[in-house]
């Protein structure tokens, strides 16, 4: 008996030995989960500050900046208040901003316009974007490429300051826009971008004038330089003095294309906010460019740009085969434009 007790003592005993590490790693264990515990907590809440000082401040800045009051409520869509990565808008962030963009096709007076656009001091329109073909190779890049513009961290020459009030870009049918055209109808409306067109009635002078760019793209007239645009008479002039020979062969194809692609455009963006601009009204209403800015939501000024006109002269002075080209054209629906 006394044996038997000695050893259940001593059992006793050695099972104590071995709870007491398990009972102190168990603690152990505890007071790390609480102290993690803890530690989380007071990040979470740390954060949730953080983030509530920041959601915040963009209420009280979406407050102030959301209704300006001279903006009717239907043009609300429209308006913008940009935040850039690359610089701070400052005093004017609350200046609204409105997206733009202007859909033309070469030789169709954009370069022109979009010149007298940003003679405006609250315009920004950044040049034909999209001519870089990288930056349009899919509708990703594309769709990339647009909100980077939008977001104001797109920055030109053309670029004004932090307070500029409608910002965009030229973008030419040829230049990815038809590609994915239910895609950036879709980001057009969601954005709310304004969409300028503008086209040429004249498509006998439209490709006039694109077969004379052609050319001096190859021959360089002016003192070994392509120039597309010219500031001076004199440089106009020059180039004004080649006459294409047209080939009467594939005259009206192309000129049938050129009006198909317009009215393709046109069609396929029709939902979104636009105006239709010619370049000829462009030329001879004086009511033209303020209508533009009107739509812009813009203070109209007086708008002036540098660019002088190359082919000011009749069509016949123009062309080297004007009979050949006249014949062709005068039994058809394009017999209208000869005079033009």
């Amino acid at each position: 008996m006394v044996l038997q007790a000695k050893m259940i003592v001593y059992s006793s005993k050695s099972s104590k030995g071995t709870l007491f590490p398990v009972r102190s790693m168990l603690v152990f264990f505890i007071a790390l989960f609480g102290f993690y515990v803890c530690y989380f907590s007071f990040t979470q809440i740390a954060l949730e500050n953080e983030g509530g000082e920041m959601n915040g401040a963009e209420e009280r800045t979406n407050i102030l900046c959301k209704r300006p009051s001279e903006i009717p409520y239907d043009q609300m869509q429209y308006v913008h208040f940009p935040r850039p990565m690359s610089y701070d808008r400052g005093e004017c962030a609350c200046t609204p901003v409105r997206f733009f963009v202007i859909v033309s096709m070469q030789r169709s007076g954009s370069g022109w316009f979009e010149t007298l656009l940003n003679s405006h001091p609250n315009v920004s329109s950044n040049g034909e974007i999209f001519s870089v073909r990288e930056r349009r190779e899919d509708i990703a890049s594309t769709l990339w490429t647009l909100d980077k513009l939008y977001d104001l961290d797109w920055r030109t020459s053309a670029a004004k300051n932090e307070c500029t009030a409608a910002f965009g870009l030229k973008w030419m049918l040829n230049q990815g826009l038809m590609d994915y055209p239910d895609e950036i109808v879709d980001y057009l409306i969601k954005k709310g971008v304004m969409v300028i067109f503008l086209f040429r009635r004249n498509t006998l002078r439209r490709l006039v004038s694109v077969l004379a760019n052609d050319y001096d793209r190859k021959t360089k007239q002016l003192n070994g330089t392509h120039k597309a645009h010219v500031h001076s008479q004199e440089e106009a002039e020059i180039l004004a003095r080649f006459k294409p020979d047209l080939d009467v062969s594939s005259l009206i194809p192309s000129m049938r294309s050129a009006e198909q692609s317009m009215d393709a455009c046109l069609r396929r963006f029709r939902a979104t906010r636009h105006m239709i601009l010619y370049y000829e009204d462009v030329i001879r209403d004086d009511n033209a460019l303020s209508r533009v800015q009107e739509f812009l939501g813009l203070p109209v000024r007086s708008l002036s740009s540098r660019h002088v006109k190359i082919h000011t002269s009749p069509l016949p002075d123009l062309v080297d085969n004007w009979e050949d080209v006249r014949r062709t054209l005068k039994p058809t629906e394009f017999a209208r434009l000869l005079d033009g």
